[in-house]
């Protein structure tokens, strides 16, 4: 019995001092860390900056302008489909997009998918428990002239412990009204990993 305690024992300190080893660090968001070789918060910001960059400076953009006396265009952010063999989230890459956007002051953004559904249960609440004067009106969203969407697509190549993965991203801007596309991006990223 005494030989079991002292085993449970030593079992405790080793974990004890197991998370007593590990070691986490604040870096700077921009620093570059590759750990496992997969989609990383590196490839999300390169993408983001890569199809921010080409998108506002498109052919579409001016043409827009100039068709409409001067005014933005007003852009929602569809759906981009992950098609690739990875978990990867869209969103942080779409959101910079969105900023860049609205910073610059570009163009306009509306809200789509589930925080425009957020939107119009908050508002059909209100006509229940808003006073009239602050109750906001249905029928008067601002509609998008331009929907932003894409696809993730990933091939893998592998032999033994080495693997070459190749991510592609295309966004897609179409015009609402006649379906048209207004401009085409993509941005490629291609990893060897040697283990």
């Amino acid at each position: 019995m005494r030989k079991q305690f002292v085993i449970i024992g030593l079992i405790i300190s080793a974990l004890t001092l197991g998370s007593c080893a590990r070691k986490v660090i604040r870096v700077d968001t921009d620093t570059q860390i590759d750990v496992s070789g997969r989609w990383n918060d590196t490839d999300s910001r390169l993408a983001a900056e890569e199809l921010t960059a080409e998108i506002l400076n498109g052919d579409w953009l001016t043409d827009y302008m100039q068709a409409n006396g001067g005014k933005k265009p007003v852009l929602i952010v569809g759906l981009v489909r992950n098609k690739s063999h990875e978990h990867i989230e869209a969103e942080t890459f779409t959101k910079d997009i969105e900023k860049a956007f609205i910073k610059r002051q570009v163009a306009r953004i509306v809200s789509g998918g589930e925080m425009r559904e957020e939107l119009r249960a908050e508002r059909a609440d209100q006509q229940d428990n808003s006073s009239l004067s602050t109750m906001k009106k249905f029928g008067l969203e601002t509609g998008a002239d331009f929907m932003l969407q894409g696809n993730i697509n990933s091939i893998v190549d592998a032999h033994k412990r080495q693997k070459v993965t190749y991510y592609q991203i295309d966004l897609e801007l179409t015009n609402i009204q006649t379906n048209e596309k207004v401009w085409i991006g993509d941005k490629k990223i291609k990893k060897f990993i040697k283990n």
